[in-house]
């Protein structure tokens, strides 16, 4: 009976894919296959780059980018639709589908122990309604089947906008930002940061920074951005 009525109503208002505005098939989630097989997804061998950010700046052990992100790009549309259209789903689906496509690399990312998404300032949050990173933390636990950490650290400070600083700036701002309430869930794990965006790593960097020697950290980013 509900598939009936599912049936009936896609028939006058049928799904369409957030992308090009074709109408979804069975199977099909948010975006057509069509156009998920034209993301810019960043090749496995190019990811040296990502880790070398880090270098010396943190303890972050590997990093890792799903796609390339680009202004006016297909890939930006994601993001918007996702981080201020409260499109909880979407952001559930791209953290499910990076990491079966991860599981297939066989990437290291996959041996995280506990995902730890980027925290919003509480404010920021009240405003947007959700936070998008703990939406793609739940896409990628259910692929890993392991817990989310939503409580051990939080953001204290509410940031600027970080869009038009230059990279130091963007350091500075984000040093002290973010503070460690507990470290029994994360003591000695394999910690896998999660957030939406990757641009200067400065946001990662400042969070890492508050359980440095507590944990393994690992990032992950559904999108890179260019500086």
């Amino acid at each position: 009976m509900k598939q009936l009525w599912n049936d009936i109503v896609n028939l006058f208002y049928p799904r369409l894919c957030i992308l090009c505005s074709r109408p979804l098939i069975k199977g099909e989630e948010q975006i057509c296959l069509h156009c998920l097989a034209r993301l810019p997804y960043i090749r496995y061998e190019s990811q040296q780059r990502v880790d070398s950010w880090f270098a010396g700046k943190s303890e972050i052990q590997y990093a890792r980018a799903y796609l390339h992100y680009e202004k006016g790009s297909s890939v930006q549309r994601l993001i918007h639709d996702l981080k201020y259209h409260g499109n909880k789903e979407l952001a559930y689906l791209l953290g499910r589908w990076a990491f079966l496509r991860l599981q297939a690399e066989q990437s290291p990312l996959c041996q995280a122990e506990i995902l730890l998404p980027i925290p919003l300032h509480p404010k920021k949050k009240r405003q947007r309604g959700y936070n998008q990173a703990e939406w793609i933390a739940k896409g990628i636990a259910s692929v890993l089947s392991i817990p989310i950490d939503t409580t051990s650290v939080v953001r204290q400070v509410k940031t600027d906008t970080q869009t038009r600083r230059h990279i130091y700036e963007r350091w500075t701002n984000m040093e002290e930002v973010f503070t460690l309430i507990s470290d029994e869930a994360l003591k000695g794990k394999r910690v896998l940061l999660v957030d939406d965006v990757l641009t200067t790593g400065a946001t990662f960097n400042s969070c890492a920074s508050v359980v440095d020697g507590i944990a393994e950290i690992r990032l992950m980013a559904f999108a890179l951005a260019q500086v």
